[in-house]
């Protein structure tokens, strides 16, 4: 047992002490300076702040701002805790607008660090320098605004400071704070010097730009040109919650969650609610444990989030959380829906359908007698292509349609399988009709034509930009899976009866989940009953999969039924559920590998392709096809070099 210690006498502690106490709560490395300063240089209506940073801010920290600035009388003021200008009464408190309002971040940082204050207001005749240390207030030269600077770091607390890391990976994180207030901020200009030498610099957006394009030519500048052309843009407002931003697209995902930004009325934070909505929004789309990419600003009402919760303000609460996360999912799904397959063509080509090249090897052989021809792509005749590739006719797209249909519900086709349309030769061409070489390849939708399949895997197709490359097997499976999400959304999924019911030998867990789950089966547009006490019966299976094996699917839904157990209640997560048995069902029920397809079968796939949600991507997160631009070939072979 420890010796008992003595009583000590309750007593109150020194101010210094207080504020060395409240320093370990709000400062906890020079970044975090940083972010507090930044917050009160935009509370004061700065439209440039300058950083500069020794020794990766811990030997000093200079933040330097053209806002409203600080009366000379109430510079001494604003050092003393719980001191501000931000709110004066609890309803100030309930509604907080500005970026800072607990009073104590210059206090904190003038007990842990030697501070000095530096400021002009408009009309003053010059600035006065502040030294919180020995509280000597004088005349000083500066133009309107403020400058704090804050040097040595924690040397009141030598403790503290041996805990701070190497001079590179603190600059890295003061480089982090200011960044989050560029992308929140894009009206506003930020520079940062380090060492004396200017590390970063985005510069303020015209203020005649609209709030979204203002917000993308800063996302630009900070993260990047590639982030913008693999993300896209979000815009939703539902239940009084506004969300705006950038969704990266599921190819862009990343191993660490390290490009996940979010912010609430401008304040950035780290929110369950807003990071677990959008996460869920990629569920369908997202291969594996990566990390998605978004950058989502909510717009709330102050007085419906509550911002008074971590000394650091990077947590907030909402009244409604289950608002706020329906609003941020519903975002970003609308903005992942939109599949690129219906806008590849035109995007890629930059909306043209036809591209031009006048490089010496692109043109003709009598360019190089000394004649430099453009040559125009995808307008030449079919009888220009090599005799290798079949020749297909133009099928109306009705007959494409029939065609698929045929393919999801009939049986099978063999390998050496007659094609399901006769060739080219068999439809002679009527007179005065226009034949193939008449229309171009904009005609036949973003994803072109199809010209051939690659080992019964891949199909080949060619569009105004260059080859499309589709795993028609990942691209069939998306097609069914959201075809049977519309029909369990609308009711339930239609169900096609076997005229005879399709039995196998089953476990004592498969059976008893049949039982147990009958009612789920139904809804996913399966019957399955026992037909003896071994062996089951599959007597119904979803409509879109009625071509499929019944009994590997029947399987593979038990299967899934039994890994999870009871359903849990609540709509979210029983969706969740039954989506998650839906793609397994689309996964079995979608074309195979070695399946040959005709070309008018491959065209429907690919229109199939362009008029489905999320078909950029398979159940599991794959990419569904790939585009080549004809850039992209040329390098392969040289052309032009």
């Amino acid at each position: 047992m420890p010796a008992t210690q003595p009583a000590r006498p309750i007593r109150e502690l020194p101010d210094e002490l207080i504020s060395q106490i409240a320093a370990g709560e709000v400062i906890e490395r020079p970044a975090s300076v940083v972010r507090e300063l930044l917050d009160n240089a935009l509370d004061a209506g700065a439209t440039q702040i300058a950083v500069r940073l020794l020794a990766g801010g811990v030997r000093l920290i200079a933040v330097e701002d053209d806002g409203s600035g600080i009366e000379a009388a109430q510079l001494p003021t604003a050092l003393k805790r719980h001191a501000t200008s931000k709110i004066a009464s609890l309803d100030d408190l309930e509604s907080v607008g500005t970026m800072g309002f607990r009073g104590e971040a210059l206090a904190a940082i003038a007990s842990v660090a030697e501070t000095t204050l530096l400021s002009r207001t408009e009309g003053a005749g010059s600035a006065w320098q502040l030294q919180a240390r020995t509280g000597e207030l004088q005349q000083a030269a500066r133009a309107r605004g403020t400058t704090v600077q804050v040097k040595e770091l924690f040397f009141s607390v030598p403790a503290r400071r041996k805990f701070l890391k190497a001079d590179a990976t603190e600059l890295a994180h003061c480089v982090e704070a200011l960044r989050r207030h560029a992308l929140a901020r894009p009206d506003v200009g930020f520079a940062l010097w380090h060492e004396g030498k200017l590390l970063e610099q985005w510069r303020a957006q015209p203020a005649s730009l609209p709030p979204q394009q203002a917000l993308a030519r800063r996302m630009a500048d900070v993260l990047g040109e590639d982030f913008l052309a693999r993300s896209l843009p979000v815009a939703h407002e539902e239940g009084g919650v506004r969300v705006t931003g950038r969704a990266g697209l599921p190819d862009a995902a990343r191993s660490r969650a390290d490009q996940q930004y979010a912010w609430v009325n401008g304040r950035y934070v780290r929110d369950k609610v807003i990071s677990h909505a959008a996460r869920s929004a990629y569920e369908d789309v997202l291969h594996g444990h990566r990390q998605p990419v978004w950058l989502l600003h909510v717009q709330v009402d102050a007085a419906r989030v509550d911002v008074n919760v971590h000394p650091t303000k990077i947590e907030v609460r909402f009244r409604d959380s289950r608002q706020v996360h329906q609003a941020v999912r519903h975002a970003v799904e609308n903005a992942l829906a939109a599949s690129r397959a219906a806008q590849a063509g035109g995007a890629a080509a930059g909306g043209t359908a036809s591209v031009e090249r006048d490089t010496p090897d692109a043109a003709p052989a009598s360019a190089h007698a000394g004649e430099q021809r453009p040559l125009t792509l995808h307008a030449a005749p079919h009888a220009a292509r090599p005799a290798a590739w079949p020749h297909e006719p133009r099928v109306p797209p009705q007959r494409m349609a029939e065609a698929w249909v045929a393919m999801s519900a009939g049986p099978r086709h063999e390998v050496n399988e007659p094609p399901a349309f006769p060739p080219a030769a068999a439809a002679p061409q009527q007179p005065g009709e226009a034949g193939p070489e008449a229309d171009g390849l904009e005609a036949d939708g973003p994803l072109g034509r199809a010209v051939a399949q690659i080992h019964g895997v891949y199909v080949l197709a060619e569009n105004a930009a260059g080859m499309v490359i589709v795993d028609m097997h990942a691209a069939h499976e998306r097609i069914v899976y959201e075809r049977m999400k519309a029909q369990l959304a609308a009711s339930r999924v239609q169900s096609q009866p076997l005229l005879i019911p399709a039995t196998f030998a089953a476990t004592l867990q498969e059976a008893a989940a049949a039982e147990e789950h009958a009612a789920t089966l139904a809804l996913l547009g399966m019957e399955i009953t026992p037909f003896s006490p071994k062996t089951l019966a599959v007597r119904a299976v979803p409509a879109p999969l009625a071509a499929g094996n019944p009994v590997a699917l029947a399987r593979a839904v038990l299967a899934e039924l039994i890994q999870q157990g009871p359903l849990p209640e609540g709509s979210a997560v029983l969706q969740r559920a039954h989506h998650e048995i839906l793609a397994t069902m689309a996964c079995h029920g979608a074309i195979r590998a070695n399946r040959r397809l005709t070309l008018p079968e491959m065209n429907a796939l690919l229109r199939q392709m362009e008029a489905t949600d999320r078909a950029d991507q398979c159940n599991h997160g794959r990419p569904t096809w790939r585009q080549l631009s004809m850039k992209e070939l040329d390098a392969l072979f040289l052309r032009g070099r």
